[in-house]
C-alpha cells in the first residue's frame, strides 16, 4: 500500500468496515484519520463466528449495527458526527442477487437511503462520501464494430448462450470508462449499485457533500472470505486446485475480467478518501489489464501443481462476457496506481489461503 499523507484530525466512518475492503483499509486509516468507526452487522455469509474479524486493526472502533435501520443512524451519527465516510456496506453477488433480488435491493439502495436521511435528521454532514461501487453498473459495456462504430450490445440471452454464441459477432470489446461508456446492468446487483451512485450524487449535490466514486473490478487476495459461495472465484479456484482438482471453466474459458489485488483497491479507496480533489464522474479501478478467467485459472493450477483446468460450456446468468478497466483517470485524479500483476497476487492469496486453519479443498 501507498504511504499515508500526514494524520488528519478527522472522523472517518466506514460501513460495512468489517468486512474484506474494511479491514484491508483499517490500518491505513487509523495512519491518517484522528478515529475510525466502523458500521457493520456482521453477517453470518461473511463473519461465520459473529466475533470482531482479527484483520480489522486494533484502534477501530466496531459498532456493531443494522445499516437499513434508521435508528442506527439516530444513534451513531449525533455521537460520530464523521468528517469522511467510506460507504462499503452491500449485498454482492451476481448470482445470489437474481434469486434476492429483495435483500439485495433493501440492503444496498434503503441502506443508502437511510444513512443519507440520517444525516439530514441528526443535522451533521460529512465533508465528503466515498463510496465503492462496481463494474456491474456497465452490464456488457461497450462494443466496437468492425467499422469502428460503438455499440451496446444488451444482455445475452438464454437462447444465444444455450447455442455457445458467447461473443457478439463482428465487434470488440472495449474498456469500462465512465467518462465514454454509459452504465446499462444486466444483473440485479449491478442495478442497485448504479442506484447506490445515482442516489448518492443527488443528495451530496443538493448539501454540497463531495463524492468519490469507485467501480472496482474483480478484487480478491487475502483476507476474503472463505465460506461465501458468491464471490471469490480466485479462491474458490485456489481451493479446488489445493485438493487435486482440476478447476472448470464456464463459456470457453476466454472470458477477461480484470482481477485487482485487495492491497491496490484498498490504496485506491484510502486516496479516494484522503485526496485533494475529487471527480465529477465515478472513477475506474482496476489493474491496467484484462486476464482471461483460463489464463487465471491456470496459474493458479500452477501453483498447486494441480491438473490442468479444463472448459465446461457452463455459463450463469447475469454474468458479463468480458469486463476490464481504463483506470487512467484514476491515475490522474487520485495519484493513485496498481502495484501489483496477477502473477504477484496469486501467490499472495495463494500463500495466505495455505495458512488459514481448517480451510477446506473445493
Amino acid at each position: 500500500m501507498q504511504n499515508s499523507p500526514e494524520k488528519r484530525m478527522e472522523t472517518v466512518l466506514v460501513t460495512g468496515g468489517a468486512g474484506f475492503i474494511g479491514c484491508a483499509i483499517s490500518e491505513s486509516l487509523l495512519r491518517s484519520f484522528n478515529r475510525v468507526v466502523v458500521v457493520d452487522n456482521l453477517h453470518p455469509q461473511i463473519h461465520e463466528s459473529g466475533e470482531r474479524p482479527l484483520g480489522l486493526a486494533d484502534g477501530v472502533e466496531l459498532i456493531e449495527a443494522d445499516i437499513t435501520d434508521s435508528a442506527t443512524w439516530d444513534r451513531v451519527l449525533p455521537e460520530v458526527n464523521p468528517d469522511v465516510v467510506i460507504h462499503l456496506a452491500a449485498e454482492t453477488g451476481t448470482g445470489q442477487s437474481l434469486e434476492e433480488a429483495t435483500r439485495h435491493t433493501h440492503v444496498n439502495v434503503v441502506g443508502t437511503s437511510q444513512l443519507l436521511d440520517g444525516f439530514i435528521r441528526n443535522k451533521t454532514l460529512p465533508r465528503r462520501i466515498v463510496l465503492s461501487s462496481s463494474r456491474a453498473v456497465y452490464g456488457e459495456g461497450a462494443w466496437r464494430k468492425e467499422d469502428g462504430k460503438l455499440f451496446y450490445p444488451g444482455q445475452r440471452t438464454s437462447e444465444t448462450l444455450d447455442k455457445a454464441e458467447w461473443d457478439f459477432a463482428g465487434a470488440e470489446p472495449t474498456a469500462m470508462n465512465a467518462a465514454e461508456v454509459f452504465p446499462a446492468p444486466v444483473s440485479v446487483y449491478g442495478a442497485t449499485k448504479l442506484a447506490q451512485e445515482n442516489i448518492l450524487q443527488a443528495w451530496a449535490k443538493s448539501y454540497g457533500v463531495e463524492t468519490a466514486i469507485l467501480r472496482l473490478q474483480n478484487v480478491y487476495g487475502p483476507g476474503q472470505s472463505l465460506i461465501n459461495p458468491y464471490t471469490g472465484i480466485m479462491s474458490l479456484f485456489c481451493r479446488m486446485a489445493m485438493g487435486g482438482r482440476s478447476i472448470p471453466l464456464y463459456e470457453d474459458g476466454n472470458v477477461r475480467r480484470d482481477f485487482i489485488l485487495i492491497d491496490d483497491v484498498a490504496s485506491a479507496i484510502v486516496a479516494g478518501a484522503v485526496s485533494a480533489q475529487t471527480h465529477p464522474t465515478p472513477l475506474d479501478i482496476g489493474s491496467g489489464e484484462f486476464q482471461t478467467i483460463g489464463t487465471a485459472a491456470e496459474t493458479i493450477a500452477a501453483r498447486y501443481a494441480a491438473p490442468a483446468p479444463h472448459v465446461t460450456g457452463q455459463y450463469r446468468q447475469g454474468d458479463v462476457r468480458h469486463a476490464w478497466a481504463d483506470i487512467s483517470a484514476a491515475k490522474s485524479v487520485l495519484g493513485w496506481a496498481p502495484r501489483y500483476n496477477l502473477e504477484q497476487g496469486i501467490v499472495r492469496l495463494a500463500d495466505w489461503i495455505d495458512v488459514q486453519p481448517d480451510v477446506k479443498p473445493a
